[in-house]
C-alpha cells in the first residue's frame, strides 16, 4: 500500500471538494423570501449573526470597510476576538484558524474555529 503523504492527502481533499461542488452545483434551487437568496443570504452579503456555539460567542456582521477582509465587508468574532475569514471565488469561506477545510457561510467559519480550537482562546492576529 502507498504510503499516504502530504500531496496526495490534499490531492485527495481536493477532488472531493470538486465532486460536492459539482453536486451542489446540480443540486435544485430552493425559493426564498423576498431579498433573501436561497442560501439565506441578504443581498449585498451574509447575514449577521450573534450566538453562543459550543459555550464560545460567535458574531458575524457586515463592516463598513474592506480593509484586511479582503473587500467582503463582512466580519467575525469569537468571544470579542476577531476572526479572520476571507471568502474564496467560489463563495466558500475560509478563517486563520481552518483555512484548509472552506465552508459556506461566515457562520460556518466561526463554528469550525470553535471546534478546532477545543476551548483554547482565539489569539488576536495582526494581518497588517
Amino acid at each position: 500500500m502507498p504510503e499516504l503523504t502530504r500531496r496526495r492527502a490534499l490531492g485527495a481533499a481536493a477532488a472531493l471538494a470538486a465532486v460536492a461542488g459539482t453536486q451542489a452545483a446540480a443540486a435544485p434551487s430552493v425559493s426564498a423570501a423576498p431579498g433573501v437568496s436561497a442560501g439565506g443570504h441578504h443581498h449585498g452579503g451574509p447575514e449577521a449573526f450573534d450566538e453562543v456555539y459550543r459555550g464560545r460567542r460567535i458574531v458575524g456582521r457586515a463592516v463598513s470597510e474592506g480593509g484586511h477582509h479582503h473587500g467582503a465587508g463582512y466580519a467575525v468574532f469569537v468571544d470579542d476576538v476577531e476572526l479572520h475569514v476571507m471568502q474564496n471565488a467560489d463563495s466558500s469561506w475560509i478563517s486563520v484558524v481552518s483555512h484548509y477545510a472552506p465552508v459556506p457561510t461566515p457562520r460556518a467559519a466561526a463554528r469550525a474555529a470553535v471546534v478546532e480550537l477545543q476551548g483554547a482562546p482565539l489569539v488576536p492576529f495582526d494581518a497588517n
